[in-house]
């Protein structure tokens, strides 16, 4: 298990740095950032909802887990 949450943790902080790359890239319009930042907080807010949706499964499977193996 704490090797999927290192493997998270890297790609979460590539799409960081990569979405941060692109908007300075936008900054010194060297792309178009009309439609690039819409794009971007819309990508952001879907990989979010899905992070919040795996973290709550897992919660939910670990919490299961742990009331079985008290009892």
């Amino acid at each position: 298990m704490n090797s999927m949450k290192k493997i998270i943790a890297y790609f979460l902080s590539g799409l960081v740095l990569l979405f941060c790359i692109l908007a300075i890239l936008g900054i010194w319009n060297l792309i178009d950032l009309e439609d690039l930042l819409a794009k971007m907080f819309q990508s952001m807010m879907v990989i979010l909802a899905s992070a919040a949706v795996i973290v709550f499964i897992f919660a939910l499977l670990f919490r299961e887990n742990r009331k079985f193996d008290d009892e």
